[in-house]
């Protein structure tokens, strides 16, 4: 199974478990949790096994996976153009054309949404009409005020 680790910022870590689906590697995978988590907590890290991804999210992230790399954000200026677009949520084609062909414009929304720069739901399926904000808008949503 897949194992991610990351270092935060006030240098404590975490060492994960993603699986694909919550049965995988049954009691296997649960005595290795078992195992694991002592040995983290004695250098200092957090082990957790994270539930997996609901099918829309994932296919969701790895659409945008498809353009995490840096020819993605376009032209110089491409990126700036779509953040200016997005400023206030808009429907994904709408920001884009706002900005000129959706043909060049659709890879640098992709690319900015993979770079969290500007945020949509992801637990519902990507389309044309899926609303796109500022970074700071999944946070306005949640509570309320979006």
């Amino acid at each position: 199974m897949p194992q991610l680790f990351a270092r935060y910022t006030d240098s404590t870590a975490l060492l994960a478990d993603c699986p694909s689906h919550p049965d995988a590697g049954s009691q296997h995978a649960l005595r290795a949790a078992q195992a694991v988590t002592k040995p983290c907590a004695h250098i200092g890290w957090t082990y957790r096994r994270l539930t997996p991804l609901d099918d829309v999210t994932a296919a969701n992230l790895k659409w945008l996976a498809g353009y995490r790399h840096p020819r993605n954000a376009g032209r110089p200026g491409l990126t700036a153009a779509v953040l200016k677009a997005f400023t206030r949520p808009r429907p994904l084609l709408e920001g884009a054309e706002a900005v000129g062909d959706p043909i060049e414009v659709l890879p640098a929304v992709f690319h900015a949404l993979w770079h969290g720069q500007v945020t949509a739901d992801l637990e519902t399926p990507l389309h044309e009409r899926g609303l796109v904000g500022p970074q700071s808008w999944s946070l306005a949503k949640t509570d309320g005020a979006g």
